[in-house]
């Protein structure tokens, strides 16, 4: 029987940490870089580590390191080397030459991952756009690729028979994936316009920090959730009831990772509109993660880049669960010292673990309501129909041929019934409760 399986690569991690950087930083970068290797399919079987102030124009590292390099890579039998730091075209090029095998970086890595992941048309156009880009001026060394591997890390996603062609046809791929991509980003936008006067939220934040299992918990809806750097690429919006006859809909976004990769911020541009499209951003962390700083800083820079820092924000601690007490109490009087943003403590496994966060996003939604007098044509079932459906209606009284209605009504709906003739709005001074009553004593 023949085996169709892709082999296991072997793979040498090596981290070129500025010498700056802590120990215990540089241990959580490679560990980092081991579980992106598993996430793609590959085997760790060592990882070298060497200080470097200066990279060397030629190769990134000395080129006694890279002959050392060598070495471990014939003695491990190993099939790549995958480097924690950019490596540019001429690097990568002539790394390859001195170790005899395949070199990539972190960030097409990252790429590649992305490229086994992404399941919707979208999140497929957006992965291939940003491998391309990143592979255009690294052509020539991937051919070299092809010519002897099929099938490895970092060649999936828009296929061999593409990397294949020249440059010229490359480029006109690229031409076309954008034109897809305006086409997705005009009718994504078609969609938010149908949920405006809804209260969105949007769930952004470290990979694995738990944003897919916190959306499940909150709407009890079934989603795919694994313990795994990038478990899933496309945005998932979901209803959330909050009670008192609110629902918010909440998105969860891509999970960021520091060096992300600046082509595939580019193409995930559209999907992430979502989170500028919502009312608040919920920056989720993994609460008990003991860099949990450094991924908050990773998540604002990128936010930063998207155009998306100055949006209303909350901190979302997920998988409070982990920590004891003393660790919560701590992380507590932590976060209200330094953090201007509401905080909100959740955990997705424990029994009314996310209640906390339920009860900020009640709130969140009571406040795009006003509070209300509206007086209506009895006639006009049109009108009375919007306020019921969209707003709460406290109070009702009918009087010479008009209905007068209290109510609790988002902005968006104040601003139609401002322009709806025959309608009149205005502050709820006096609750019509009280106004009925007096109706009622007059008229005994």
């Amino acid at each position: 029987m023949i085996d169709n399986r892709v082999p296991v690569e072997r793979a040498i991690l090596f981290g070129a940490p500025d010498p700056s950087i802590s120990d215990e930083l540089v241990h959580e970068h490679m560990e980092e870089l081991r579980r992106l290797t598993d996430t793609a399919g590959g085997e760790v079987v060592s990882v070298v580590q060497q200080r470097v102030r200066s990279p060397t124009p030629s190769l990134y590292i000395g080129k006694g390191k890279a002959e050392e390099l060598a070495s471990a890579v014939e003695l491990l039998k190993a099939d790549l080397v995958i480097f924690d730091e950019e490596l540019s075209p001429v690097q990568g090029a002539n790394l390859e030459k001195v170790l005899g095998v395949r070199v990539m970086d972190r960030a097409e890595l990252i790429l590649d991952i992305f490229a086994t992941r992404a399941r919707s048309k979208e999140a497929k156009l957006q992965v291939e756009l940003a491998q391309l880009e990143y592979l255009l001026p690294r052509l020539r060394r991937m051919w070299t690729h092809l010519s002897r591997i099929r099938g490895g890390i970092g060649l999936r996603g828009p296929g061999e028979t593409q990397l294949e062609t020249d440059r010229r046809l490359i480029r006109r791929r690229i031409a076309d994936l954008r034109d897809k991509l305006r086409g997705v980003a005009a009718a994504r936008a078609t969609q938010r316009k149908s949920r405006e006067g809804r209260f969105r939220a949007a769930l952004v934040g470290y990979t694995n920090a738990g944003k897919s299992s916190l959306l499940a918990a909150l709407s009890g809806a079934d989603l795919f959730v694994e313990d795994r750097l990038f478990a899933t690429l496309d945005s998932a919006t979901r209803a959330v009831d909050l009670g008192g006859g609110q629902e918010a809909l909440v998105t969860d976004t891509v999970g960021f990772i520091r060096k992300l990769p600046h082509h595939l911020v580019a193409s995930f541009r559209s999907t992430l509109e979502e989170a500028r499209e919502s009312d608040v951003l919920l920056v989720v962390m993994d609460a008990a993660h003991p860099d949990r700083e450094e991924h908050l800083a990773v998540v604002r820079e990128v936010l930063r880049d998207l155009d998306l820092l100055d949006r209303p924000q909350a901190l979302v601690f997920n998988q409070v669960d982990r920590l004891t007490p003393e660790e919560l109490s701590a992380l507590r009087t932590r976060v209200r010292a330094f953090e201007p943003y509401p905080s909100i403590f959740v955990s997705a496994v424990s029994p009314g673990g996310v209640d906390p966060l339920v009860s900020f996003l009640l709130a969140g939604a009571l406040s795009r309501f006003e509070r209300v007098e509206v007086e209506v044509p009895a006639a006009d079932g049109r009108t009375m129909a919007a306020v019921y459906r969209d707003g709460e209606v406290l109070n009702q009284i009918s009087r010479d041929g008009h209905v007068l209605l209290e109510a609790r009504l988002p902005r968006a709906l104040l601003g139609r019934l401002e322009k709806t003739e025959g309608v009149t709005v205005r502050p709820a001074v006096v609750s019509l409760a009280g106004v009925a009553d007096e109706e009622a004593g007059a008229g005994g």
